[in-house]
C-alpha cells in the first residue's frame, strides 16, 4: 500500500477546534489476560512508565487548549485505562457501552456514573458495544465498526440514541479488532473543511472499502507498517494531530494535508492493544 497522498484542496485551512475529553490514569494498567491479538501476559507492563506516558498525553491536550476530565481507576480492572471504550457521545446524547469480554464487563457502570456526575445524559446500551472503540463521530454521521466486539444492533440502538446516521463497516483483520485502530478522524467536518479521514484498506472487508471509498473521495489510506504502528489510533483536533511516535510516515504526510503532527510515546500501551485515540473519551459536539 502506498503512502502516496492526494494533494489537498488550496481552499481548505485546518482550524483546531476545542475539545472536551475524558481519561482514566494508567496506575490500574496491566496485562493479566489477552482478549486481543497484542495481548501478552509474559510481557511484562512498566507501570511507572506507563503513568508517565499517560501524563504526557494528558498534559499534550491540555497544552493545546483542551479540557480533560479525569475520572478514578477502579481496582482489579487493567484495561479502564482505555477510556474510549466506555462510551460514545455525540451532543447532549451519551451511549454506553456493553462489553465482549467479560474481564471488562464492570467498567460499563463506572464510566456510566462518571459521566453522568459530568451532567451527561446516558443511556444504557441493550447490546454489546465497546463505544468509540467502534464508533467514530463526525458532524452528520457516526463510522461503525462491527466483526469482533459490536454488533450491529448496538448500531441501530446508538444511532436511535445520539440521533445521527450510522455506517456500518465490517472488520476483518482480528489485528484491527476495533474502528479506532484502522481509521483515524483527522477532521470531523464541524467547521469550513469536509470530513477528513485516514485509513488502512487491509482491515476491512471489500464491501466495506467500497463504502469508504465513496464516502471520502480522495481519502488517506495509509500503508500497513505505519497502521500496524497504531499510527490511526490517534487524536485530532482538526489541526493539532496526537499520534504514536513511530507512525513516522503518517506523520510527514500529515503536513502535506494541512495538519500539524504531534508525537507522543505511549509504547506501554500497545502491550494492551491501545494507544492515543484508546487512551481518550471525547465528548463531541
Amino acid at each position: 500500500m502506498s503512502d502516496t497522498l492526494p494533494a489537498p484542496a488550496r481552499s481548505v485551512t485546518r482550524r483546531a477546534r476545542p475539545r472536551h475529553y475524558a481519561m482514566c490514569p494508567a496506575s490500574e494498567f496491566d496485562v493479566v489476560y489477552a482478549i486481543n491479538p497484542w495481548m501478552d501476559p509474559s510481557a511484562a507492563v512498566d507501570r511507572d512508565r506507563a503513568q508517565a506516558q499517560w501524563w504526557t498525553l494528558v498534559d499534550t491536550y491540555r497544552s493545546l487548549g483542551h479540557r480533560v476530565d479525569v475520572m478514578a481507576p477502579v481496582p482489579g480492572l487493567p484495561d479502564m485505562v482505555f477510556a474510549a471504550n466506555g462510551a460514545v457521545s455525540a451532543g447532549d446524547r451519551t451511549y454506553g457501552a456493553a462489553f465482549a469480554h467479560p474481564q471488562r464487563q464492570p467498567e460499563a457502570h463506572a464510566h456510566v456514573d462518571f459521566l453522568r456526575s459530568l451532567g451527561r445524559d446516558v443511556t444504557r446500551p441493550r447490546h454489546t458495544n465497546e463505544g468509540e472503540g467502534d464508533f467514530l463521530v463526525l458532524a452528520d454521521r457516526i463510522l461503525a465498526g462491527t466483526g469482533f466486539r459490536t454488533s450491529t444492533d448496538a448500531h441501530d440502538e446508538a444511532a436511535a440514541v445520539l440521533g445521527r446516521p450510522v455506517v456500518t463497516l465490517e472488520l476483518v483483520d482480528p489485528r484491527f479488532y476495533h474502528l479506532d485502530v484502522a481509521i483515524g478522524v483527522l477532521d470531523d467536518g464541524h467547521g469550513d473543511a469536509p470530513a477528513d479521514i485516514v485509513w488502512f484498506p487491509g482491515a476491512f472487508s471489500e464491501s466495506s472499502r467500497a463504502v469508504l471509498r465513496a464516502l471520502f473521495p480522495g481519502s488517506w489510506e495509509c500503508s500497513a507498517s505505519d497502521a500496524l504502528a497504531f499510527g490511526l489510533n490517534l487524536v485530532s483536533d482538526g489541526l493539532n494531530v496526537v499520534l504514536p511516535h513511530r507512525a513516522t510516515g503518517l506523520a510527514e504526510g500529515l503536513t502535506a494535508r494541512g495538519y500539524r503532527p504531534v508525537p507522543v510515546d505511549l509504547d506501554e500501551f500497545v502491550k494492551g492493544g491501545g494507544s492515543v485515540k484508546c487512551c481518550t473519551a471525547e465528548l463531541h459536539a
